[in-house]
């Protein structure tokens, strides 16, 4: 791992070699739960080394939350660069609301779960551990995202336990579930597990077995209506270079190889 100094040298040179514009630009960028510990966390690097400057605003990758990127776009928010979950990008691109070409795959992300600090800790790691947890806890939370969405739709049905989950489980808008969790307000919950990290007053229990996990691609775009392209297309180089690759493995991320 190069050091701080050195890095943020390598950082200027690739961003030079992309020909990210000399003039700096403020970019306004919509970001998801599932990349946003990464990004804020490589946001000064960039803006550093670019003298670039960010305006960052967080919502769901979907659904009808005030906040979420959908509704933020409806109401005609300012927005150069969209950080969502692939197949949400997609649908903003067929709606025209994003730029067709524009989406660069980031990162994977899986689901996990978590319980308050203290409590606890089943054993999820088999399929009979995660779904006796299931079926013991008093209330479970999940993400109105798009974890939350395969929950409620896909993965209780899968399991043949929606009768029995459905009542005691609440979806969480526009707030982390991790969150929730640690108030006592949900004995599990689950959400991407980026999103599960930085939460304190949790703990983590890990990603759901493999039979049930589904993983989700976060990707970058540039809006319809980027009022920045150019130094739009240079962030979202940056977030899918090598240099971002650490700081996504740590918050929770597996980097899209190329």
């Amino acid at each position: 791992m190069p050091k701080p100094g050195r890095r943020l040298l390598l950082l200027a040179a690739a961003l030079l070699a992309l020909a990210a514009p000399a003039a700096a630009a403020e970019i306004h960028v919509l970001t998801s739960g599932g990349l946003t510990a990464a990004y804020r966390a490589l946001a000064p690097e960039f803006e550093k080394a670019t003298g670039h400057r960010l305006v960052t605003a967080q919502g769901a990758s979907m659904g009808s939350a005030p906040d979420a990127i959908p509704q933020r776009l409806a109401r005609d928010e300012p927005a150069d660069v969209l950080l969502l979950a692939g197949g949400a990008l997609d649908r903003l691109i067929a709606e025209g609301k994003a730029m067709p070409g524009s989406r660069t795959d980031i990162a994977e992300s899986r689901i996990g779960m978590a319980v308050r600090a203290g409590a606890p800790h089943p054993d999820i790691s088999t399929m009979e551990g995660f779904r006796r947890a299931l079926l013991a806890a008093k209330s479970i939370a999940y993400s109105a995202s798009a974890s939350g969405v395969y929950i409620e739709t896909e993965m209780y049905r899968r399991m043949g336990l929606a009768d029995e989950l459905m009542p005691k489980s609440r979806k969480i808008f526009s707030e982390r579930v991790g969150s929730v969790v640690a108030r006592g307000e949900a004995e599990l919950g689950f959400q991407q597990i980026s999103e599960l990290l930085p939460i304190q007053g949790i703990d983590f229990l890990g990603p759901i077995p493999p039979e049930v996990q589904q993983v989700t691609v976060f990707s970058a775009g540039l809006a319809a209506h980027a009022r920045e392209p150019e130094a739009a297309r240079a962030l979202i180089a940056f977030l899918a270079s090598p240099t971002a690759r650490e700081t996504l493995r740590r918050t929770g991320l597996d980097p899209v190889q190329r």
